[in-house]
């Protein structure tokens, strides 16, 4: 049986895991406020909303890819948000990186309207959604997070259940602090390279297999070498990942040293103006004043 999947949110995340829905042969209903987003699913087979809640009424699952809690909190629950079209028993899937606090209030507010709702934030980006390999941590009861998998096969190759509602989110503030302390670490050692004469572009191939090497080492390094800051993510989303796990750290008294540096630094980058930018401008934090600006 086809799918029936509505989309909220069609973002550089959100439009690449709707492509791959789509592509896989599901039956997608997209809602986001920008027309052009919209059209390019559109474009690819999805049929489009005027609202949320229009495309969650001909939808079993409901997909939301945004930005804070309180912009979920309102395309669920505000004028024509999802809870205003879904029928009772609709499973809302929130791919979002938000606070697993806020999580658990909006949970708890859809169960009280019939809704359900798994916490299933990504690893690995807009590049491994298109091609089903996305990293999916998930939070929910047993059977939810069960039934969403129906949905979120065709976008995942690594799907776990990590507990509640919630906990999702929390394992997502855990890989962040480790991707944003990694994407620091290689382009700190990028430059290194560099400086010494070293031909950076050979290390990820000469430490393949030895324990300095890493997923974000092969794509990263080649990337800073070359000042390739095409998009694939935003430093400033790194910005409120890492302060999301600060906020956790604060709430359970666990000393996080590097985790505020590398904070510092990320917004050091957006107060720039390079907040818009992909994790590959963290280049420009190593050219110093006396180098030429940014383009």
């Amino acid at each position: 049986m086809t799918n029936r999947v509505a989309l909220i949110g069609a973002g550089a995340m959100g439009g690449s895991i709707g492509a791959r829905l789509v592509e896989t042969g599901n039956r997608l209903t997209v809602f986001d406020p920008g027309p052009d987003k919209v059209q390019a699913l559109v474009d690819k087979g999805a049929f489009a909303a005027p609202s949320a809640a229009e495309a969650a009424a001909v939808s079993d699952y409901v997909i939301l890819s945004l930005n804070a809690p309180a912009i979920v909190r309102q395309a669920v629950f505000g004028d024509a948000g999802v809870a205003a079209g879904a029928q009772a028993g609709t499973l809302i899937i929130d791919m979002s990186s938000i606070d697993p606090n806020a999580t658990k209030q909006l949970a708890a507010d859809a169960a009280e309207k019939g809704l359900r709702w798994v916490d299933s934030p990504l690893s690995g980006g807009a590049p491994k959604a298109l091609i089903g390999e996305l990293t999916l941590m998930a939070g929910g009861t047993a059977q939810d997070v069960k039934d969403a998998h129906a949905v979120l096969r065709h976008v995942a190759s690594n799907y776990t259940h990590m507990g509640s509602v919630g906990a999702g989110q929390t394992t997502k503030l855990i890989n962040q602090v480790l991707c944003g302390l990694g994407f620091l670490a290689v382009a700190e050692a990028t430059q290194l390279a560099l400086d010494a004469g070293v031909d950076a572009s050979k290390i990820p191939q000469a430490l393949m297999g030895g324990r300095a090497d890493s997923a974000i080492l092969q794509e990263y390094m080649p990337r800073f070498v070359t000042k390739d800051y095409r998009h694939t993510g935003r430093i400033d989303n790194m910005v409120k990942d890492l302060a999301g796990a600060q906020d956790l750290a604060r709430r359970t008294n666990t000393a996080m040293p590097l985790t505020a540096a590398c904070a510092e630094i990320h917004r050091m980058l957006t107060a720039a103006g390079l907040g818009g930018e992909d994790q590959a401008a963290l280049m420009e934090f190593f050219r110093g004043p006396n180098k030429e600006n940014f383009k």
